[in-house]
């Protein structure tokens, strides 16, 4: 775990040279508003002076008019100062946190598939989210506050040195043991506020997951156990939740104590000072008032201070989501044959991290323009070998080769341009149906979607909905299981790939609605290679070979017709037995 103490300044600095670089224009006017309300702060009190003096010495109604006028414009005018300077930070905030988002974002999108098993979707989210919203004050206003107030501390201390040097020497006295006191207990505080983070993330992530199986866990039962699960989340979190809250409690407390005793200082100062014959009775007033402005840059510094707290747990947490690289590194080359490939595995071995071997010397060549059919049992490496080919996993040992191309060598997008992977878990989004089926793309015409429509057979379907291909889907639940899987094929259709990879993409239709996609399936694989993932014979009647695997072995593969014939054949065993379901 990384500390607090280890994280140098430089890591912040380097945070906002990248996400205030681009705002310089705005960041600059925020200085220079924050630095003339310094400025008119300063001032002010020295007019409160002149105004005490003249009426002691019984000065004319006007000057004291004049001077009291001077003094309420001053205010009003730093009153809006400090509302635009407000405004300026907030933007400049969100537009930096909002650009983080997108980084961390498209990183974690680019990582790997184990990182991903590792972290459930409630916890990225709190990642995300949650860390990058604790830092909206510090790129608004922590460098910027904490400068301005530092400028009002000491240009107060120099007019209280101008005053009288022990004046000036008592008071920077106090603040300095202040900010003492504050950084050390900023950095005792620190760890503290980074598990606080972390529980935060741990229970998002538990809120999130138990919120999208509520039916799985009311229908079986299980809601007391949920329950006891999160009573137990919430247990850990109490005690964490209660050391951070003391150590914002302790910055407060420690502030509280430097100000009284800054107040006695000052009391027992003027007093003396006054009592000499020193100064005047409006110097007095004077030292006691700048003495009390010290409070708002000290309390704005403790406040800063208190944030940087959660920044900096943030920062870290940050920073460590950013030094997570992905394993899977570039190809740099960018062609391939265009219409259907070939694709060969030599020797492909696999493992998840350490664990056993999923695929074992995996070796087959699958022509151009050729159907293959892979069948196995559970856990027996279908999907694996699926996700090899696009790369969303590399193998161990061995090579993936499309029309004699390693595919590591290709640029992910070349590779993932030419492979049209359909999976059983359709993903949908709260979008219109032309955007869920160009992907986003605009350049897309809407009569290449109404023509891959009609060739799937939606037809009928896009008849219907309300609007058309305006209609907004209602997500992942807004479609039938086959009609997502047509819209994923439509997908496909408009990328026009030369590989097909369906991994197990009719196992949650029933026979009606399988029977129905067979038309579909047939134009999608219409010259083009092909690789079904199957657990029904009946996906298999339209393949050219079949390849069974056991235990990420290849323990048959050959021309389907030749297999089918060979009465010593698994896969003729299957048939003659009339088996529907090969997983079992």
């Amino acid at each position: 775990m990384l500390h607090s103490a280890k994280l140098p300044i430089r890591q912040y600095l380097a945070l906002f040279a990248r996400y205030l670089r681009p705002q310089w224009r705005k960041v600059v006017l925020l200085t220079v508003l924050l630095t003339a309300s310094v400025a008119l702060q300063l001032v002010n009190p020295q007019i409160l002076q002149q105004f005490i003096d003249a009426a002691q010495v019984g000065a004319a109604p006007t000057v004291l008019i004049r001077l009291a006028v001077l003094f309420t414009v001053i205010a009003f005018v730093n009153q809006g100062v400090s509302v635009l300077g407000t405004y300026f930070g907030q933007q400049v905030g969100w537009t930096a946190t909002n650009d983080m988002r997108m980084d961390l974002a498209r990183h974690c999108l680019n990582l790997d598939l184990s990182f991903h098993k590792e972290h459930s979707a409630g916890v990225m989210i709190e990642r995300i989210d949650g860390d990058v919203n604790q830092l909206s004050n510090f790129f608004s206003q922590f460098l910027h506050l904490v400068i301005s107030n530092l400028l009002l501390l000491l240009g107060v201390l120099a007019i209280l040195y101008s005053i009288d040097w022990r004046l000036g020497l008592s008071i920077t006295l106090f603040v300095v043991i202040g900010m003492v006191f504050l950084d050390k207990i900023r950095r005792w505080a620190v760890p503290h506020w980074k598990q606080m983070r972390e529980m935060s993330s741990e229970f998002f992530g538990f809120l999130g997951e138990r919120l999208a199986n509520t039916e799985d866990t009311r229908a079986n039962g299980a809601t007391e156990y949920v329950m006891q699960q999160l009573l137990a989340v919430l247990r850990r979190w109490l005690p964490v939740s209660k050391r951070a809250g003391m150590a914002g409690f302790s910055m407060w407390i420690t502030t509280l104590l430097v100000f009284a005793l800054g107040n006695a200082v000052a009391f027992g100062l003027g007093y003396r000072l006054w009592s000499q014959g020193l100064i005047s009775i409006g110097t007095a007033y004077v030292i006691f008032y700048y003495t009390g402005m010290l409070s708002q840059p000290i309390e704005t510094i403790r406040t800063q201070m208190e944030d940087l707290q959660r920044a900096e747990a943030s920062i870290l947490r940050v920073r460590e989501l950013f030094e997570r690289q992905p394993s899977i590194q570039d190809g740099e080359l960018t062609d391939l044959p265009a219409g259907a490939l070939s694709v060969a595995f030599e020797g492909v071995s696999f493992a998840y991290d350490d664990g056993p071997c999923v695929l074992a010397d995996v070796t087959f060549a699958l022509g151009s323009g050729r159907v293959l059919g892979i069948i196995g049992r559970t856990g027996s490496g279908k999907t694996t070998m699926a996700r090899l080919l696009t790369r969303l996993l590399d193998p161990v040992n061995g090579a993936i080769r499309l029309s004699q191309v390693d595919t590591r060598r290709l640029t992910l997008a070349t590779l993932r341009s030419h492979i049209g992977f359909v999976t059983q878990e359709v993903q949908l989004f709260h979008a219109t149906v032309r955007e869920n089926i160009t992907f986003f793309n605009p350049g897309i015409s809407d009569d290449a979607v109404l023509a891959v429509i009609g060739r799937l057979g939606l037809g009928d379907w896009l008849a219907h909905l309300p609007d058309g291909l305006d209609t907004v889907l209602q997500g992942s639940g807004g479609l039938s299981a086959g009609e997502s899987q047509l819209v994923a094929f439509a997908r496909v259709f408009l990328a026009n790939p030369g590989l097909i990879v369906m991994d197990e993409a009719s196992s949650r239709l029933d026979p009606a609605t399988e029977q129905w996609m067979e038309g579909a399936v047939g134009q999608l694989l219409a010259g083009r290679t092909g690789i079904l993932i199957a657990h029904r014979l009946a996906t298999l009647e339209r393949v050219d070979d079949i390849l069974i695997l056991e235990e990420g072995r290849i323990v048959e593969y050959g021309s389907r017709g030749d297999l089918a014939d060979d009465v010593t054949s698994r896969y003729h065993t299957l048939l003659r037995t009339g088996l529907t379901e090969v997983l079992a």
